[in-house]
Formats: C-alpha cells, sequence, structure tokens
C-alpha cells in the first residue's frame, strides 16, 4: 500500500510543478502531494507495525535502518518540491511590486 501512496505523492508533486511552470492553479495538487507523503508515511508505519505484532525481528533488522534515512530524505525533498512554487511566486511578488513601487 505504501508504495502506492508513494507513487500517487510522486505523480501529485509532478503535477504540482507542472501547474506552476505553466501558469495554472497548482495549489490543489501542492496539498494533493503533500498529503499522499503524509499518507505514505503512515502506511509504512504501519507495515512496521504489523511485523513488530508478527515479531518478525530479522524483517524489522533489514528494512529500518534503511528506510530510515531513505523516509527523511524522501519527506524533505517531497516538502521542498511542493513548497517550491508557493516560495517562487512570493518572491516574483515581491520582485514586480519592488518595480511598481519605482
Amino acid at each position: 500500500m505504501w508504495i502506492i501512496l508513494g507513487l500517487i505523492a510522486i505523480a501529485a508533486t509532478v503535477l504540482n510543478l507542472f501547474l506552476y511552470f505553466s501558469g495554472k492553479d497548482h495549489k490543489l495538487a501542492m496539498a494533493l502531494g503533500l498529503s499522499f507523503t503524509a499518507l505514505t508515511m503512515c502506511a509504512e508505519y504501519s507495515l512496521v507495525s504489523q511485523w513488530v505484532k508478527a515479531e518478525d525481528w530479522s524483517a524489522l533488522e533489514d528494512v529500518v535502518p534503511t528506510m530510515e534515512r531513505a523516509l527523511w530524505v524522501l519527506v524533505i525533498v517531497s516538502i521542498l518540491l511542493n513548497t517550491a512554487p508557493m516560495l517562487i511566486g512570493r518572491k516574483k511578488q515581491k520582485h514586480v511590486k519592488k518595480i511598481d513601487k519605482e
């Protein structure tokens, strides 16, 4: 399940960036990208919880240390990519206001 949610999060993030650069409203895609990133994290946590309940310690020892680093990186990248259009838009607005004042 977490793979499907992760792929949807990636697709929503790509859509967010595409809509921004094509000049269209991208806020819904941004919200979807961040939401599906959060859902991916919840699904991964549920999987780890199932392994703990089943006392599958070998799966935990193999997967958790690597996935921890990967999930941190992927969540940070997702946040940066999904909020970049909003931050770029603010910077452009400030630049336009500065030019208008001159």
